[in-house]
């Protein structure tokens, strides 16, 4: 059912409009939602520090946690003490929760782990993100909220929104009849769109995930993307889109099996083991949910965000006006 929704919503399938009634239906409930923390109805709050919330409009990923990770660090390396809120999608913990490096996936979340290993920020978990928030500002000079646009609980200060350059919006309905979570209109009230892996549009600032090397989970050896060319390798992605993963190792000249998961899904050894003796090569995402399985033959692509230099420019100066000044 799952894949049958993406074909349609994207345009590879025909049908659903069974489906439109739904859809009609989630927006009502959307809009109610949105106008009762508008008019006061329903409480939203601030943490006390600056809250740069950074979304997308669509279900599945969009490179949200790959930007989320490349402000934190060149925050950081301009003396900024940054915390990270997030909802530990994939995670059991109601929080509020701080996540380390060691922290359990099947506990907080797949991308908190990768964040609190990818960057010097205070990762803190919560279904309720300003609960997270009042527990890192404290602590932090500023807050990053990882896919926190549609929760207007908690108060921001910047929105950055995240579009798939490729995918766009879809077919532009709501759930479930197409991949919205709010009507496209949102994108227009936002701080800041930043189009990844795709032409930007007017306003856009343009954004691509490069690969920065491959990972062996067993001993952390690291070597080019591009000294796999020609290899034959089993490619697991439990992400939002499998197929740009999917993509990037054949565009590096990579001979692809492929094994798609569901975003968030969790991984034991019937997900990574082929009996082949191929290896296996995965996003970080779904290496961070490895530790517990003998890491033989298995490796995994790092990826950073990445942009021109003006446009870089740009975002940090939208961001960093809202930091506290010393």
């Amino acid at each position: 059912m799952r894949l049958w929704l993406e074909r349609v919503w994207y345009g590879q399938a025909a049908g659903g409009k069974w489906l439109l009634p739904l859809a009609w239906l989630f927006g009502l409930a959307a809009a109610a939602r949105r106008a009762a923390f508008a008019r006061g109805w329903l409480a939203s709050g601030h943490p006390g520090r600056p809250v740069v919330v950074i979304g997308n409009l669509t279900v599945g990923g969009s490179g949200k946690t790959p930007l989320t990770a490349w402000l934190a660090t060149a925050l950081a390396a301009r003396g900024l003490k940054v915390g990270i809120a997030s909802r530990g999608h994939g995670g059991s913990a109601r929080g509020p929760l701080e996540v380390t490096a060691a922290s359990d996936p099947a506990l907080v979340g797949d991308e908190p782990v990768l964040l609190a290993r990818r960057t010097a920020a205070r990762v803190v978990v919560a279904r309720d993100r300003l609960a997270a928030a009042q527990q890192l500002a404290p602590v932090v000079d500023l807050i990053l909220a990882d896919d926190g646009l549609q929760h207007y609980r908690l108060a921001r200060d910047l929105e950055i929104l995240v579009v798939d350059g490729r995918r766009r919006y879809g077919n532009g309905r709501l759930l479930p009849a197409g991949p919205l979570r709010e009507p496209e209109r949102r994108a227009a009230r936002v701080d800041v769109v930043v189009a990844n892996g795709g032409p930007a549009h007017r306003g856009e600032l343009a954004m691509t995930i490069e690969p920065l090397a491959v990972v062996a989970l067993d001993g952390g050896a690291r070597s080019s993307l591009a000294s796999w060319r020609g290899r034959q390798v089993h490619a697991v992605a439990g992400i939002g889109d499998p197929a740009r993963f999917f993509a990037t190792l054949r565009a590096a000249g990579l001979q692809v099996i492929e094994h798609p998961l569901p975003d968030h899904a969790p991984i034991g050894a019937a997900e990574i083991r082929f009996g082949d003796g191929l290896p296996v090569l995965m996003t970080e995402k779904d290496a961070v949910k490895c530790a517990s399985l003998p890491a033989a033959g298995l490796a995994y692509l790092e990826v950073a965000a990445c942009f021109a230099e003006q446009d870089a420019d740009d975002l940090l100066a939208r961001v960093l006006a809202l930091a506290p000044r010393s």
